[in-house]
């Protein structure tokens, strides 16, 4: 690595290449290197560490990981961005794997023996859904260690809030039932190259102990009821929920209470009563 020449600047490599974000596929390019590197720190050490990451555009954040240490694997779905990262892949020899595909296409357990991070500043037009895929399943604990993820600020937001704000909704519950959540950073629209119409975050989630007794499946249909008429009380919410008010007697839960106001712990002893 010593004998070789450094790595053209970010802005450099797009020219290069004439790449432009392309708004179809939500992309938004990060080029300052040194908050890249930030980044890139959150997971904690990665020397010699298996990476996953989606959307990876011209590798700014790809460059950060593999220079702290990683083993990276991106996914990339825009062919417009490969030529750029195989120029990376060629100054770290062995250190980077570059999938042309639809992230939400991939099966983690196809590409990792090993446990692993996800880091990405994720399209902003697939974060969610994402989102959502990694922390479903039955099986839990994840084959992944942490994630780490860009979001819109808003998106942020309600990843980690906590009930009664207005932010508090489905995203929370999905994932702090599972996960410790927190907002590491926020990051300013003008880091990004078309500078986006929001503001942006990272947000970092360790995974925790699944509660016993809870079905997911039931606890993702439990807050989709609940919060799709989140302005009404819960017992006219969950009416339509067999065994909703049921649940709520048995959690001695009053039924006149908004969907807001319940906590994490709360949503999971309804899910547990439903589930069995």
């Amino acid at each position: 690595m010593k004998d070789r020449p450094p790595l053209p600047p970010l802005r450099e490599v797009i020219k290069k290449h004439g790449l432009t974000a392309n708004k179809a596929l939500g992309q938004n390019f990060l080029l300052d290197t040194q908050l890249l590197s930030r980044i890139a720190a959150v997971p904690g050490d990665l020397t010699g560490a298996s990476v996953f990451e989606v959307g990876p555009g011209p590798g700014g954040l790809t460059q950060a990981l593999l220079q702290a240490g990683a083993q990276v694997t991106a996914v990339e779905r825009d062919e417009r961005c490969l030529p750029a990262l195989q120029d990376l892949s060629d100054h770290f020899p062995g250190k980077l794997t570059v999938i042309n595909e639809d992230a939400l296409k991939i099966d983690l357990t196809q590409l990792f023996d090993m446990p692993f991070h996800i880091v990405s500043n994720l399209p902003y037009n697939v974060g969610s859904a994402l989102l959502i895929k990694w922390l479903s399943g039955a099986d839990w604990q994840p084959a992944w260690q942490s994630l780490t993820l860009m979001f819109q600020r808003e998106v942020a937001e309600r990843i980690v809030a906590k009930e009664g704000s207005s932010a508090y909704g489905r995203l929370s519950i999905l994932a702090q039932w599972r996960c410790d959540t927190k907002l590491a950073m926020s990051v300013h629209r003008s880091a990004f190259t078309p500078p986006p119409k929001v503001m942006s975050a990272i947000v970092h989630l360790t995974p925790k102990p699944q509660p016993d007794g809870v079905d997911p499946e039931m606890l993702a249909k439990l807050t989709q009821t609940a919060f799709s008429q989140r302005r009404k009380m819960l017992r006219q919410s969950l009416k339509s929920l067999t065994g909703g008010l049921d649940a709520l007697d048995a959690a001695q839960i009053d039924s006149a209470r908004r969907p807001e106001t319940m906590s994490v712990d709360e949503f999971v002893a309804l899910a547990r009563f439903l589930s069995a």
